[in-house]
């Protein structure tokens, strides 16, 4: 909240940020800069964690103007002043559970709680994604942006529109959500522990799971196994740590998903009611091609 010039917010860590001014010049991660953007809220810089590289992965940056918005790196190798050089007077982090901002060294992240108020929003397994959105809209209207009109009934309509094509035919068709990892292997997500595929399996969307054992977020399995899932709909994970899934040569999944659909599938989404308009837009459209197809 604003009160005469005075800031104020509560992040998901329940620590209570304050500054004389609302703060103007906001360095955020990639993910809560480009939601942020799509709230109204320009980042003056963003940064990325261990999966990114020396450039902004074009899979997670959304709509930002990248040639406005300065990318200031990613990984161990972020240092305090680096994160700095822009003179924000707001950084917008990440958490995936227990207060621990993700995608920077926890040695970085204290020192940099010691020079600028760090908002961290929880988007973890354990929230569902309506409040991580309701959550970054909070923040958004606190740093002075308005609601974008008619975003909130597009993003019902969306959800309509899966719901009824998903319940068009029943028990199917077989949608798999995974991030491949190399010709050897993939991770297939586990769709309970993912806030936006609860959001299609709550639609009515078949989400095909793997088998139990191994990883929490991800079973890691070889491409015979993951083609002995039958997908009908692909969500493959598009970030640049990925490996493209159209390089993916083994024999067994090649021939399984030979007229399967493929989505393209950020895991750190945009959460923002425009992005995942669009998302739900793609995964009824993949859905109501093999039903018609």
């Amino acid at each position: 909240m604003t009160e005469q010039g005075a800031w104020r917010f509560a992040d998901d860590r329940g620590q209570l940020l304050a500054a004389e001014l609302r703060p103007s010049r906001v360095l955020a991660y990639v993910q809560a800069g480009a939601t942020l953007w799509d709230h109204g809220v320009r980042p003056e810089g963003i940064f990325g964690s261990g999966h990114d590289g020396a450039t902004p992965d074009r899979a997670k940056t959304g709509s930002l103007p990248l040639d406005a918005v300065d990318y200031r790196g990613a990984g161990a190798g972020l240092d305090v002043e680096t994160l700095l050089r822009g003179r924000p007077d707001l950084v917008v982090a990440v958490s995936y559970g227990h207060g621990q901002v993700y995608g920077l060294d926890p040695d970085t992240a204290k020192q940099l709680e010691e020079r600028v108020p760090v908002v961290v929003i929880d988007v973890g397994q354990a929230r569902t994604l309506d409040r991580i959105a309701e959550r970054f809209a909070e923040l958004a209207h606190s740093l002075g942006a308005e609601p974008a009109r008619g975003v909130a009934q597009d993003l019902e309509a969306a959800r309509e529109r899966l719901r009824a094509v998903a319940a068009a035919v029943p028990d199917g068709p077989r949608v798999v959500a995974l991030s491949p990892a190399g010709q050897e292997q993939t991770h297939i997500a586990r769709p309970p522990l993912w806030p936006e595929l609860r959001v299609l399996a709550e639609l009515g969307v078949n989400l095909v799971s793997p088998a139990a054992g191994g990883g929490v977020n991800w079973s890691t399995t070889d491409w015979a196994e993951a083609a002995a899932l039958r997908p009908h709909v692909v969500l493959a994970d598009v970030r640049s740590n990925a490996t493209p899934l159209g390089e993916i040569g083994a024999p067994k999944w090649r021939a399984a998903t030979e007229e399967a659909r493929i989505v393209p599938w950020n895991p750190e989404p945009l959460c923002s009611p425009q992005a995942h308009a669009r998302f739900l837009a793609l995964v009824a459209d993949a859905v109501e091609g093999v039903r018609n197809g």
